[in-house]
């Protein structure tokens, strides 16, 4: 193998290397990351290839009494059953292989944590984490134009992706939330965003504690097989 080839096998290695080790963190560290840390993801983020290099993603990162601010603000709201005001329709329902593997997902986080199956009040108490950000130091909330239409919200979530590879690569964790979403609302309100913002998701991120047990699994994906058609003829 000449020298180009082996460097073409380094670069996949580092790319494919990150996108396994990564995974949605549900318990953080209590340690703050250095702005140069998030700066050097934001930067990097920005790279994002979008439609027609329009880069429509704005972030808003709260961290230390902001953070803390916002997160007992958006905790109250939907620990009290408030909110349900997502920018973007959510999911209609899931069906067939989606559904599977949704529970097959939701059963591996609950099966971890010693919820039993069935135990509803128990699911609600997890989900609710969502609004402490899993005790991340820092969330990140992305938002766009309200007249870049879905294809904004389309590039937002590349941004997303290579944010989290970003942060990977720097030795965070992330967990991408559209539950933070579902107050879309309140996050205009609390962050003084005009009315023509969209809030896409959040992310919180920080150091993952990886001796807690719910960071112990990984969810499984598809094959090449299960998702994609060739077509040669």
């Amino acid at each position: 193998m000449d020298a180009k080839a082996n460097q073409t096998q380094d670069r996949i290695g580092v790319l494919e290397g990150l996108l396994n080790e990564r995974y949605s963190v549900r318990a953080f560290l209590p340690k703050d990351v250095d702005r140069a840390t998030i700066e050097h993801v934001l930067t990097t983020a920005q790279r994002t290839a979008s439609w027609c290099n329009s880069q429509p993603w704005q972030v808003i990162i709260a961290s230390g009494e902001a953070k803390e601010r916002f997160r007992q603000l958006i905790y109250k709201e939907a620990s009290g059953g408030l909110g349900d005001d997502y920018d973007f329709t959510p999911p209609r329902e899931y069906v067939g292989v989606y559904l599977e593997r949704r529970r097959e997902s939701g059963f591996q986080l609950y099966n971890t944590l010693g919820i039993p199956r069935g135990d509803k009040m128990g699911y609600a108490r997890q989900a609710l984490e969502n609004y402490n950000f899993f005790g991340a130091p820092h969330v990140a909330i992305i938002h766009t134009s309200e007249p870049l239409g879905i294809y904004g919200a389309i590039d937002c979530g590349a941004y997303v992706s290579n944010f989290m590879l970003a942060a990977q690569a720097l030795g965070l964790g992330t967990i991408p939330q559209a539950a933070l979403a579902r107050h879309s609302g309140l996050i205009r309100r609390h962050f003084n965003l005009s009315d023509d913002r969209r809030v896409v998701c959040g992310i919180s991120f920080g150091y993952a504690d990886h001796a807690h047990q719910v960071n112990s699994y990984r969810t499984t994906r598809a094959t090449v097989v299960d998702t994609v058609t060739f077509v040669e003829k």
